[in-house]
Order: C-alpha cells, then structure tokens, then sequence
C-alpha cells in the first residue's frame, strides 16, 4: 500500500499509536491526539489496521484534519467545506465533492466522516438521528463509547462488515 494511499486510508477511518506527542495548534478550537483504526479483514481485504496522530478543527460543513507521524511529520491533510474535500498527501492533492466520496474513493467504503468532528467531542452528529445507550451513544450504525471520556478516550465502533473500531485519545489542556 502507498503512502498516500495508507495516509487517504488514516484519515477515512479517521486512526492511535504510542509516539512522540503532537505539536498543539493554536487556537480553543483545535481538537488533538492520536487515532487508531482496526478494520476487520474480508472475504477480498486483509484486515488493517492504521494509526496517526491527528489535529481537527471544524465541524461537517467545513474543517481541516491533518495527520501526523509519531515524529510529528504531516503524513496528510484534509480540507472540506461545501462542496469539496481536498485530500492533501506526499504524491499530490486529490479533490472530492465531499467527505462521503473521499471515503469511499480513497477507502472503497463509507464512512461518517462528516460525524467524526461531533463525536471527538463526545457529542452525537445534529445531522442524524442518535439514540442514547449505556455509555454513550449509537448513530449512523456505530456505537460511540464515551465510558472514559473524561479520561480523554473515545472508542466507536461499526459491528457492520466490515467490522471497524476507531479509538482515539485526546490530549486536553491542563
């Protein structure tokens, strides 16, 4: 798998490793940590699995999510608002009418990227339904986790084949 396709897949599945800590953006606004993502192998894929720091800002009109190395290099970088996603890698810009069709091109399938800027921070998306459960929320068809949110943890997962868990750990302030 390419960089920039590894990179395109980080940042679809939205992914969290051991590393050295991010640089933190300046500005309230900025969300910051790092991300894992398991995919469950398939009759046609093997599973994966993906990490990455990351920096968010935003929300599902419009935002920027930059991925990082455990080093802290840019790996990619993720730009929306209405009517683009531009998808940023070390082999050139790729455009896209949104966040679905990034995901789905870059990944071959959907996923609720537009959901993700909520659920960080610990919120169901205003865009769709969600219905309360113990210890967090469901919506889209994923389980949002929020059990150790205090904590700085969020784990959401997709029982869905191909099954997904996405743990993030935030880095707060303080």
């Amino acid at each position: 798998m390419t960089l920039a396709r590894r990179a395109a897949a980080a940042l679809l599945l939205a992914a969290l490793a051991a590393g050295c800590a991010t640089h933190r953006p300046e500005g309230a606004d900025w969300l910051t940590g790092k991300l894992s993502v398991k995919v469950d192998a398939t009759d046609t894929q093997p599973q994966r699995s993906l990490s990455s720091g990351f920096e968010l800002r935003g929300d599902a009109e419009s935002g920027e999510l930059r991925l990082t190395s455990p080093l802290g290099t840019l790996v990619a970088l993720a730009r929306w608002a209405p009517g683009e996603a531009v998808l940023s890698a070390s082999d050139g810009e790729r455009r896209f009418a949104d966040l679905d069709e990034l995901a789905r091109e870059s990944l071959g399938e959907a996923l609720p990227l537009r959901a993700l800027p909520s659920w960080l921070r610990g919120k169901p998306w205003p865009g769709a339904p969600s219905q309360d459960v113990v210890g967090g929320f469901e919506q889209l068809g994923w389980q949002v986790g929020l059990a150790r949110y205090a904590e700085g943890w969020l784990e959401v997962s997709r029982k869905a084949a191909p099954a997904v868990t996405l743990r993030a750990r935030l880095e707060r302030d303080g």
